[in-house]
């Protein structure tokens, strides 16, 4: 399969040039393109968005096997509305695929079931999940399967460590409530969840959560590469820039500003939906600084705490590698909310940035931007 690009973003930035200034404006102001956020800096070259003379010789860009290789972040499974403990069949296939970082960047990427992140499994405390892990035969690695929601000898990775062209099942109930994470848990886990392999298993407690209007999934993860940030060309994981916790990419969904208009779009919300959105922390080394820039995490549910009482009215929360928290917000206001980590030099120039697009009419009210009426 030939590459494809969902946009020309790199030619966006080559003409735009956007310097680190308008970037953070950007940032904050909401009037910039998303592409404009992420200034031409966060490509390793100048304003002109070519590459730094001290970067890498790449092999030429590979063809890839998909177009995409992000989640949809409303791609979440119903709400559970049953009250009796339940069997769940989970099946899920490691896949190994090339895929784009962004235009004109390609990587080996490694997957539950093509996408980053996995896929959500959602359940009700309680409930029994038998999980059966594939490694297909043309795979070019073992893989297994670490549920931080299993009580069992490594979340369930001794049990479903596969080579190439094996099956494992497992059998486990849903003790603990809360969202959780699951990723792959060889001993190169670092490299495996770096290429992908992570995803977020959703035990709800056995009342059930409060009823929102819509719900996300995203997952921030690093991606060390042999290349700098926006060098054209295939990218292969760097084991020295993993040592050093120093990625070429910060993420969401495995994609560089996969969110955004110059990306594979924003996301629209209806305005006055209360949004509740999960963030899987994949790491695997790095912890967020979880932000909304224009919003505030309404009711927040720490470290995947579903439990207890939510936090309230919080600006920016950790959210560590491992970690998967949840988090809701109000949109009285129409436009962008855009999801950071408030590290912002990973957004400006590392690629982590998502946009809630919320539409609707003006409410002067609460958010008024010409008081003078000039």
């Amino acid at each position: 399969m030939t590459r494809h690009s969902h946009t020309n973003r790199r030619a966006f930035l080559k003409t735009a040039g956007i310097g680190a200034a308008a970037a953070f404006a950007g940032c904050m102001g909401g009037r910039q393109t998303d592409a404009a956020t992420a200034s031409s800096d966060e490509t390793g070259g100048d304003e002109s968005g070519e590459a730094s003379a001290e970067a890498t010789s790449l092999d030429p860009a590979a063809d890839v096997d998909v177009d995409r290789i992000a989640a949809d972040p409303t791609d979440v499974p119903d709400p559970v509305d049953w009250d009796e403990p339940r069997t769940h069949e989970v099946t899920m296939e490691t896949t190994e695929v090339t895929a784009e970082i962004e235009p004109g960047v390609t990587f080996d990427y490694m997957t539950f079931d093509g996408q980053v992140p996995g896929p959500m499994v959602r359940v009700r405390r309680g409930d029994t999940v038998n999980f059966t892990l594939k490694n297909p035969e043309d795979s070019g690695m073992p893989h297994n399967m670490d549920f931080h929601a299993v009580y069992g000898p490594g979340g369930g990775a001794d049990h479903t460590t596969i080579a190439p062209g094996e099956e494992a099942t497992i059998q486990y109930k849903a003790t603990y409530p809360g969202v959780h994470i699951y990723h792959c848990a060889v001993p190169n886990m670092d490299h495996h969840i770096s290429a992908g392999m992570f995803g977020s298993i959703l035990v709800e407690p056995k009342d059930g959560l409060p009823e929102v209007d819509r719900e996300l999934y995203f997952g921030q993860h690093e991606i060390y590469t042999n290349g700098e940030p926006g060098e054209e060309g295939h990218h292969e994981f760097d084991l020295d820039a993993a040592k050093a916790e120093n990625p070429t990419y910060v993420t969401y969904n495995g994609e560089a500003y996969a969110f955004t208009e110059s990306g594979n779009g924003r996301i629209p919300i209806d305005q006055g939906d209360r949004v509740r959105i999960f963030m899987s922390n994949g790491g695997p080394n790095l912890s967020s600084s979880w932000h909304a820039i224009g919003n505030v995490w309404d009711k927040l549910y720490r470290d995947g705490d579903l439990v207890s009482d939510p936090a309230r009215y919080v600006e920016t929360t950790p959210v560590a590698p491992g970690t998967v928290t949840a988090a809701e917000i109000e949109t009285p206001v129409p436009g962008p909310i855009k999801l950071v980590d408030h590290s912002l030099s990973r957004v400006v120039r590392k690629g982590v940035l998502g946009v809630l697009d919320v539409q609707g009419e003006e409410d002067t009210d609460i958010f008024d931007s010409n008081p003078d009426g000039e």
